[in-house]
């Protein structure tokens, strides 16, 4: 009888233990990202159908643009999603950007521009994105997005990086050629030389197709 006892208290700690672990994990915001960042691997590039909707944004400057019209245009683009206050994956994509703005050169802003888009509009004020974009030495032609709510939700969904909580997003780099359509999409943590890869595969690509 002790005995059978004693093994009911033993299984009801356990029980208790793995609760209060579990809901530690739901308390941090970041556990999927650290997740990620265990994972982290060369990431493959695949070619992605995404719908870009030319909707109204804020870029760092507090100016209005059009997603599709004013920023994307004809240019070659490299995109990813990140949120000011991320601690894990966000900065590393940016800090990887920052590389790839150093490898870009005299292009960034003429043949080719990157794109960092808030998945946490509410908080990323234009003015959260600028000072956040400074850590970064971004230089113009890269451009940081955010606006109401609703209308990044919407753009995100159309690039398929929207998720129902931001601090859920993936890790995700897209790289598209706004004059020909094609883009392609780089889960995990692509590396500066396979970003430019990629460019250069769609700059080939544009020169060949005439």
């Amino acid at each position: 009888m002790i005995l059978a006892i004693r093994h009911l208290i033993t299984g009801a700690m356990a029980l208790l233990l793995a609760a209060s672990s579990g809901a530690l994990a739901d308390e941090d915001p970041h556990a999927k990202h650290r997740a990620m960042m265990q994972q982290k691997t060369e990431a493959t590039a695949e070619w992605a159908d995404i719908d870009l909707r030319d909707r109204t944004l804020l870029n760092q400057d507090g100016d209005e643009v059009r997603f599709v019209s004013d920023v994307i245009g004809d240019n070659i683009v490299v995109m990813d999603f990140v949120y000011t206050t991320c601690t894990t994956i966000c900065p590393v994509l940016s800090a990887l950007f920052a590389q790839v703005q150093g490898k870009l050169g005299d292009q960034l802003g003429q043949d080719v521009i990157m794109v960092s888009m808030s998945v946490d509009p509410i908080r990323d004020t234009p003015q959260r994105l600028k000072a956040y974009s400074a850590k970064h030495h971004a230089a113009e032609g890269w451009v940081w997005l955010t606006g109401p709510k609703t209308t990044i939700e919407d753009v995100l969904t159309g690039v398929g990086a929207y998720t129902t909580n931001f601090e859920d997003h993936p890790s995700m780099v897209l790289v598209g050629d706004g004059k020909t359509g094609e883009w392609k999409r780089l889960f995990g943590f692509p590396s500066p030389d396979r970003i430019m890869q990629v460019v250069n595969e769609l700059q080939d690509r544009r020169q060949a197709g005439g």
